[in-house]
């Protein structure tokens, strides 16, 4: 979809749909809405008063008169109520907004910028929000169907309008920058929805190369067995698919020694190994490498959004299977560390190859480390669909990730790592043990087996199991993979 920025005056603004908006419980309208209303002849004004426009955050009411308007169409689009405007609703709204233009088929949307004056909302955020919202809003996983229409109708173009000559600049910088960060969750979400047998560890090495290439960043790729990682090893040797771990390095401040790593688990699909799932729903797991393809998506764009950070994105890939020679519950393993891991259970595989990785990270310098991975079934029962679960060692990090979700829509929450934790997960024959056992806190038990390779190092981890793939859409969210947690982690770096 093209993304345009123009000042206009509404009746200057030609479209096949016009999108404007209003508050709950808006007695009188004003600026580009109190336009679109007198030139309907008090339309708007009217159903507002008959209680079909009620405002609720979301709720599109399409008008197919446009009076002296050059528009198709009308939407007008509920924005919640005035003191609770905050970018995530205008995120809502955008997405609410773009999705009747798809219903309606209209091929060129032109939208005021919803939230743009209100409050503290800057422009520059909230063109950002708009543009976030549309794109994201109107994703679809494209799939593989043959007799499938080869073209789904979307809207070619969204252009942004305001009258105000002063805010096109900021506007068109929020735009921009919403849209490249939009493309790059929407690409997550692909490598997220892709079968596991077209998004194998080679094929997704193979992208990330290409990318590193294209945006001039320094790519290696190890095989974990030659270089020691024999927790990684010891999850990988199951399957006949090769393991890879790649890193792509981007140096935003070559003067510093600061190095934040980003790790995703990549687990291309997880069958739980000799410890089995279930076969209901695991076809799903092939959504076991969101944190992985949310590190690539965040590691494309760091070369056009120039952050003063040097990063490396660390990402460990390899499918969980079970066979001949599959590692077997009761096996004690060693690590890039040293340390040793008696695996009471296989299907906690992501913590394993996290360890080296988070040990590789440290080994290549890093200062600060977040890792982000569909970790545990804990996390759902926790804080289900709604809110990723944020652990971690250093209190000023958490909180700045923590922030960073806040702002960018993406809920999170944390969650503690008491010392019983890191006790429960200690062995009588290694050092560590992948399982506490009891299936009690799983998300801090999780972490509470991280930090052991961690160290001192400050260090945030964000288990995505909840928030990394949908049962059911939602708002800008769609059904299947929903790219968390790429704005989170830009809004963090770029902040």
């Amino acid at each position: 979809m093209k993304i345009k920025v123009e000042c206009r005056e509404l009746a200057q603004v030609s479209c096949d749909l016009l999108v404007v908006n209003v508050f709950a419980g808006q007695k009188k309208l004003d600026g580009a809405t109190a336009a679109a209303d007198k030139a309907l002849g008090g339309m708007i004004t009217s159903l507002l008063k008959d209680g079909e426009i009620t405002g609720k955050l979301g709720q599109i009411t399409l008008l197919h008169w446009s009076g002296k308007l050059k528009a198709g169409k009308i939407a007008v689009v509920g924005l919640g109520e005035q003191s609770k405007i905050d970018l995530e609703a205008v995120r809502t709204a955008s997405a609410a907004a773009i999705k009747a233009a798809r219903e309606s088929k209209a091929k060129k949307v032109a939208t005021i910028v919803h939230g743009c004056g209100c409050g503290e909302t800057d422009p520059v955020e909230a063109a950002k929000a708009v543009v976030e919202g549309s794109v994201l809003g109107v994703y679809r996983f494209a799939g593989y169907a043959k007799d499938k229409e080869e073209t789904e109708f979307a809207p070619a173009e969204l252009v942004l309008f305001d009258h105000d000559r002063a805010k096109i600049g900021k506007l068109s910088r929020g735009a921009k920058l919403g849209l490249i960060i939009a493309e790059a969750e929407n690409h997550a979400r692909d490598l997220v929805n892709m079968p596991a047998n077209r998004m194998t560890p080679s094929v997704f090495a193979a992208l990330a190369k290409r990318i590193a290439k294209i945006n001039r960043l320094k790519f290696t790729q190890l095989d974990p067995k030659k270089a020691g990682m024999e927790l990684f090893w010891a999850v990988a040797k199951g399957s006949n698919e090769p393991p890879k771990l790649i890193a792509l390095e981007y140096r935003g401040a070559p003067r510093s020694k600061e190095k934040i790593a980003l790790i995703g688990k990549g687990i291309t699909f997880d069958s739980g190994g000799i410890s089995l799932k279930p076969s209901k729903n695991m076809d799903e797991m092939k959504s076991d490498m969101a944190g992985a393809a949310a590190v690539l998506g965040v590691m494309s764009l760091l070369s056009d959004l120039k952050p003063k950070h040097n990063v490396i994105g660390i990402i460990p890939l390899t499918e969980n299977m079970p066979s001949g020679h599959a590692t077997k519950p009761g096996d004690i393993v060693g690590s890039l560390s040293g340390y040793t891991v008696e695996v009471t259970n296989t299907d906690a595989e992501g913590r394993m190859i996290l360890g080296d990785a988070i040990t590789y990270a440290k080994k290549r310098g890093a200062t600060k480390m977040i890792d982000i991975a569909t970790l545990t079934g804990g996390a759902i029962v926790a804080l289900g669909d709604a809110a990723t679960a944020v652990m971690g060692n250093d209190q000023t990090l958490v909180d700045q990730v923590l922030a960073a979700g806040n702002r960018s829509g993406q809920k999170m929450w944390q969650l503690p790592i008491y010392d019983e934790y890191k006790e429960s997960m200690k062995s009588q024959v290694a050092d560590l043990k992948n399982t506490a056992g009891t299936g009690k806190a799983q998300p801090s038990t999780g972490a509470a087996f991280l930090s052991k390779f961690v160290g001192d190092t400050p260090w945030a981890h964000l288990d995505i199991a909840g928030t990394a793939f949908l049962q059911k859409s939602r708002g800008y969210l769609p059904e299947g993979a929903t790219g968390v947690p790429v704005r989170t982690l830009i809004e963090l770096l770029n902040g």
